[in-house]
């Protein structure tokens, strides 16, 4: 007799993340760092785990060094196991033919084989660009006990906002009865979420059925699931009302960060009844001297303070030297502030060294925008950069 897995995750996380800018030149969307210790990839692993999903396929494409070197076998999250757990997915040569992933139902079809592998009875796909933490034992009762082919999570967005997702329009009883793609006049304010439960069998019918249309753009939102609706499945809504951010632009990744700081913070990552794991740096404890001071700021292991932080998240090992001061900013690991060096409202990437007097951005009240420097970059001693700027290369001044 086969063994079988309940419900496999599939998630993608082969994201460009071409809006994130200089943050993902190198590196793919789900490995940005977040949260001080954390990266965007956590937190649907963790809710995996956490919802008793024990296999996920995470499907990399673009620059999935890191993100395959960071996921590694799976530990930090409980997914080392012997029959499932968690296994990186990269596009492959295939006897017949084979290509990149040219889209989100594209990329799922393509690891057909590794989804039948578990004979699941029902499939969970997920985005690897989300932060939230959500039980998806819950979504999944609600799958079955309603019967549905297909189970969309939803979340209500404010109206103005609703035309950059994918709307639900539903019956009473949750069932859906129109999905729009980005409508120009949504008629409700019900966003997909990306996050979709498909009876398994249904699911392989319709990625082949996708896959044979040359027409088709082999997407979930545009073709798959408006194909399922017009031949009448039985497809429904599962309504979330907690935490999820899109964070797959500069202001919604910093705004996502913030969310984390003060005593009630909009979004909890240390409550022990839903731990977010990740796979740490071992890093010596943080370290604040006699004239460093903190104030509503999140510091992880590893960081010395000798200047000033305000309203800001800092990853593992950064270094804020005297007379420094950071305020809301999000830097992240083995950056250096150098003394007398001032960050506004910026988000600076890995490994960064901005030299002594040095400026970056501008306080938020006054300025054009977030500040944003790629990694592995050295701003030059009393350089100014403008509030706004966007720089990945070192950086002299004007």
């Amino acid at each position: 007799m086969q063994r079988k897995k309940e419900c496999v995750a599939m998630l993608l996380a082969g994201g460009q993340g071409s809006r994130l800018y200089a943050l993902t030149n190198n590196i793919a969307k789900p490995a940005v760092a977040f949260g001080a210790k954390y990266r965007i990839i956590d937190f649907p692993l963790s809710n995996c785990i956490n919802s008793g999903i024990d296999t996920v396929g995470v499907l990399t494409q673009y620059e999935p060094l890191e993100l395959n070197e960071y996921i590694g076998n799976g530990q930090p999250w409980d997914l080392d196991r012997t029959f499932g757990g968690v296994h990186i997915l990269s596009p492959y040569q295939a006897k017949k033919k084979s290509s990149w992933y040219e889209g989100t139902a594209n990329a799922i079809f393509q690891n057909m084989g590794f989804m039948k592998k578990y004979n699941p009875d029902y499939v969970l796909i997920l985005s690897g660009d989300h932060i939230y933490k959500m039980n998806y034992a819950k979504m999944l009762q609600a799958h079955i006990s309603t019967g549905a082919d297909c189970t969309i999570a939803a979340i209500e967005v404010p109206l103005s906002e609703a035309s950059r997702f994918g709307i639900l329009n539903i019956n009473p009883d949750g069932s859906i009865y129109q999905f729009e793609e980005k409508p120009k006049a949504p008629k409700s304010n019900l966003a997909s979420m990306g996050i979709y439960i498909f009876t398994a069998e249904k699911l392989y019918k319709y990625l082949q059925e996708d896959d044979n249309d040359p027409n088709s753009s082999k997407d979930f939102g545009k073709d798959v699931l408006p194909a399922m609706l017009n031949a009448g499945e039985k497809m429904y809504s599962y309504l979330f009302e907690g935490y999820w951010k899109d964070v797959g632009t500069i202001p919604a990744l910093w705004e996502s960060n913030m969310d984390l700081l003060g005593a009630d913070p909009l979004f909890d990552v240390a409550d022990p009844s839903w731990k977010i794991h990740s796979r740490n740096p071992l890093a010596p404890p943080e370290y604040i001297s006699e004239t460093g001071e903190v104030d509503n700021s999140m510091i992880a292991l590893g960081c010395e303070i000798y200047g000033q932080v305000t309203n800001s998240v800092l990853s593992s090992n950064v270094i804020v030297e005297e007379g420094a001061v950071v305020e809301d900013s999000v830097i992240m690991s083995g950056t250096v502030i150098k003394k007398g060096a001032k960050v506004l409202y910026s988000v600076i990437d890995e490994n960064v060294i901005v030299g002594e007097g040095a400026v970056i951005g501008e306080n938020k009240e006054n300025a054009k925008g977030i500040t944003v420097l790629g990694r592995n970059m050295h701003v030059s001693a009393d350089a100014v950069v403008e509030s706004g700027k966007i720089i990945d290369k070192d950086y002299k001044g004007e």
